[in-house]
């Protein structure tokens, strides 16, 4: 039985992204879709999200304007199909704090917010480097760094250091430092609730953005890291090894939230506005939204 329902929600995309971007390496291997989404996790007593995207407006649009980020929708309209409302939402995990994963804190004005704290802490740093630095800033939006420390003020901060169990039940926090940013953490779903689940899953943010990132791209099946790492390559491959042991090396069972073909994989409906919704599992009792 499954203690939550898991839906990976499609935001905005970018229509021509370069592979290279994604998977380290890939050159001259041309451009594919790439979905800009967050993740919604359901319970009987929880309504929790990972990541929120960007808000566009103001250097959030600027930012995925350079990008070139396509057909966005706000957060009341995207999940308007789960009969979730922002304000519903009580608890959100941020991956790591650029603009796309961190730049609409604004619009879910009743959750709690769980971030590393070396995330929050090293992009203060960074913002504080002279100019000649500033491409360690190159997705992050200064603003919203800002209003994630404002949210200790309203007391709905919680910094994580290290890896934190039980966040909510069933739910796992792990510490990915040093990798696609200063303090990046990916989220581990033991929807059976026990402590050797066998139905988990893991919701990886940009520890991996697409499936090669797991299985290759040839005949020698082996991990091959994104294509933007602040911290080290290294650290991202043996991240990548920790995910997979947390499933016990099922790949279906992690969840690269920029990846296209989820949709090839789990049950999903395109939306009027194009967008995509991608139904990773349902709890006892939940009715599909996309069949």
């Amino acid at each position: 039985m499954s203690e939550y329902s898991i839906w990976v929600m499609e935001y905005a995309y970018v229509s021509q992204c370069a592979v290279s971007s994604v998977i380290y390496g890939a050159h001259n291997q041309g451009i594919r879709k790439l979905p800009y989404c967050y993740v919604v996790i359901k319970s009987r007593d929880h309504i929790a999200m990972v990541d929120v995207g960007y808000n566009d407006k103001e250097y959030g649009h600027y930012i995925s304007d350079k990008f070139g980020v396509e057909n966005w929708h706000s957060p009341a309209d995207v999940l308007a199909p789960c009969g979730i409302r922002p304000e519903d939402v009580d608890s959100i995990f941020i991956t790591h704090a650029h603009f796309d994963h961190m730049g609409n804190i604004e619009s879910f004005p009743n959750a709690t917010f769980y971030i590393q704290e070396r995330e929050l802490t090293k992009w203060i740093w960074a913002m504080s480097l002279p100019d000649r630095l500033r491409y360690m800033m190159v997705a992050t939006d200064p603003s919203d760094v800002l209003r994630a420390a404002d949210l200790a003020r309203q007391g709905r901060l919680r910094l994580v250091d290290g890896d934190k169990q039980n966040v909510l039940p069933g739910i796992d926090l792990h510490a990915a430092p040093d990798t696609h940013t200063y303090g990046c953490q990916w989220v581990h779903v033991r929807n059976d609730l026990q402590a050797q689940s066998n139905n988990s899953w893991v919701l990886a943010g940009d520890l991996i953005y697409v499936y090669e990132n797991i299985e290759g791209m040839g005949p020698e099946k082996m991990y091959i890291p994104v294509g933007l790492a602040l911290g080290s390559t290294t650290n991202l491959v043996l991240t990548t090894d920790e995910i997979m042991k947390a499933v016990d090396f099922e790949m279906k069972r992690v969840i690269p939230v920029h990846e296209e073909r989820l949709k090839n994989v789990f049950p999903s409906r395109i939306m009027p506005s194009g967008l995509r919704i991608s139904e990773i599992c349902l709890a006892k009792g939940q009715r599909s939204i996309v069949s």
